[in-house]
């Protein structure tokens, strides 16, 4: 446990603390948060708020329920079912991948090269998405890529030999786990660094095996983590747009590209609504995966104090 220094008592007549009365926010604290404030309400919020009430209503303004029943017929019950499967297959490749890379470098040197070079270079990939990471894989391995000319040309073998798989599902599932697995080591690195030596020398002292610590100490300790990170990775891919778009340039396999279909007024007359109500599903989606990942947090914490 880490120690706590005693606070002193507030004497009677004394200055009132820095936050204001009864540790209220002061006046200019909420002065530099306006900006913030601003631009959440503005590009959160404000659109939020359009999709809910946009996907209960008809071209005409008036209250249905239409938008929200297509939800689960057709194509864009089809388009569901694949972000869902695309999201959750990426998730768990990128998890597990993640997971043995954060691993190798939590159990090293902690200031050694390794590890800031795998930190600092996930950090970076996490973040490499939209139209580079398209066009990264385009370059490489796209029908002219380096990598698709090298093999065809030297080894015989082609890469799209009667699939064009990179701008399908497949492709998708190759290019979100490039941007996966960086961010599973960025979050789950400090629960494998809260990890305490004196967990496993415990452990070792009462007579157990690496099995029995792994069983009763830190396969538990790990176990809420690592599920959190994975509802991350999901809600991570299931709201990925921009890499999808730019590589995906025909047909909405996805949500996201269902959405930019009709926000581009390639719609049905009178379903003006329903890309909002795509919207509104995929709000739900990632608000129940965000609030289990909550609750799981909130269960570790207390170990990784």
């Amino acid at each position: 446990m880490t120690a706590v220094a005693p606070v002193a008592a507030a004497k009677p007549g004394g200055s009132t603390p820095r936050g204001g009365a009864a540790g209220r926010p002061s006046v200019a604290a909420w002065l530099v948060a306006v900006p913030f404030l601003a631009f959440v309400g503005t590009f959160l919020v404000y659109p939020t708020v359009l999709v809910l009430f946009g996907a209960f209503q008809d071209s005409n303004g008036a209250f249905t329920l239409d938008n929200l029943t297509s939800l689960f017929t057709g194509v864009v019950f089809d388009a569901f079912v694949r972000s869902i499967e695309l999201s959750a297959l990426t998730a768990v490749i990128g998890a597990i991948f993640g997971a043995l890379l954060t691993w190798a470098i939590a159990v090293g040197n902690p200031d050694g090269m390794l590890r800031r070079t795998v930190i600092a270079g996930s950090g970076v990939l996490a973040q490499f998405g939209g139209v580079p990471l398209a066009f990264a894989f385009l370059a490489t391995v796209g029908f002219e890529g380096l990598v698709t000319k090298f093999l065809r040309d030297n080894v015989g073998i082609d890469l799209f030999a009667g699939s064009a798989w990179l701008f399908e599902l497949p492709g998708l599932t190759l290019v979100y786990t490039f941007f996966q697995i960086p961010l599973m080591v960025i979050v789950f690195l400090p629960a494998l660094d809260g990890l305490r030596p004196q967990w496993r020398e415990a452990n070792a002292s009462l007579g157990g095996t690496s099995w029995t610590y792994w069983r009763h100490v830190g396969g538990p300790i790990l176990t809420p983590p690592f599920l959190g990170a994975l509802l991350l990775l999901f809600a991570n891919a299931f709201s990925a747009y921009a890499t999808a778009a730019a590589i995906v340039s025909q047909g909405s396999p996805i949500v996201p590209l269902q959405i930019r279909g009709f926000l581009t007024g390639e719609v049905v007359l009178g379903q003006e609504n329903l890309g909002k109500a795509l919207g509104l599903g995929m709000v739900i989606v990632v608000s129940i995966a965000m609030g289990v990942n909550v609750l799981l947090q909130k269960r570790v914490a207390k170990w990784v104090r």
